[in-house]
């Protein structure tokens, strides 16, 4: 099980990463909500992972803090979402607005989140309402609003920079038409690939 990774950032291209720890790199993938967090490329970075190990692949998703993977882990639990749903789930709100919805039993917002239909989001209420008792006394992750900026040294072009957005969104689960859509309409001159993505995720919420 690998449960923490120490290293050099080399490559962000979300929702994955490339870290360098003694000299292996490791892809991780990340929900945005603790993407935008990282530091910036070429620093170092303290990572915590939840391994899963599949007949076709072995992934490992990346968080900042114990306690988001915690959250994370009690969400893949749920009947029927598995990782990448979770990480969808993830990326879509921040911990307090999930665990919010799960307490308010607001079915019509968690459907908004790709990959979730109606049975879904009631499954996800009624399973977890009891188990997520106590985790709303504070945010595990930092809200959309509250993300600072993230400069990697880097300035793509406005294309990159909604070509990647739009690659992103796709990785979390959303639709072609509706990740394009989206990108589309929140687009500013000037602004980075994350920008792009939290955007994105905020209006479809």
């Amino acid at each position: 099980m690998i449960g923490r990774l120490r290293g050099i950032l080399l490559e962000k291209q979300p929702p994955e990463l490339l870290i360098e720890v003694n000299g292996i790199g490791y892809e991780v993938q990340m929900p945005m909500s603790c993407f935008y967090e990282l530091p910036n490329v070429g620093e170092e970075a303290i990572i915590y992972t939840h391994f899963v190990v599949r007949e076709d692949a072995q992934l490992l998703y990346g968080f900042n803090t114990v306690k988001e993977r915690a959250l994370f882990r009690e969400v893949i639990k749920a009947n029927g979402v598995g990782p990448k749903l979770g990480l969808g789930i993830l990326s879509g709100m921040t911990a307090t607005q999930f665990v919010a919805c799960v307490e308010r039993e607001d079915i019509s917002t968690l459907v908004k989140l790709p990959g979730v239909g109606k049975k879904t989001a009631e499954r996800l209420v009624v399973e977890m309402k009891d188990r997520l008792k106590g985790w709303s006394a504070g945010d595990l992750f930092t809200p959309f609003t509250d993300a600072a900026p993230l400069d990697n040294g880097l300035t793509p072009s406005q294309g990159n920079a909604e070509e990647e957005a739009v690659s992103a969104l796709l990785a979390l689960g959303y639709k072609p038409t509706q990740a394009s859509k989206v990108v589309s309409q929140v687009q500013k001159p000037g602004m980075s690939s994350e920008e792009l993505i939290r955007e994105a995720l905020k209006s479809m919420v």
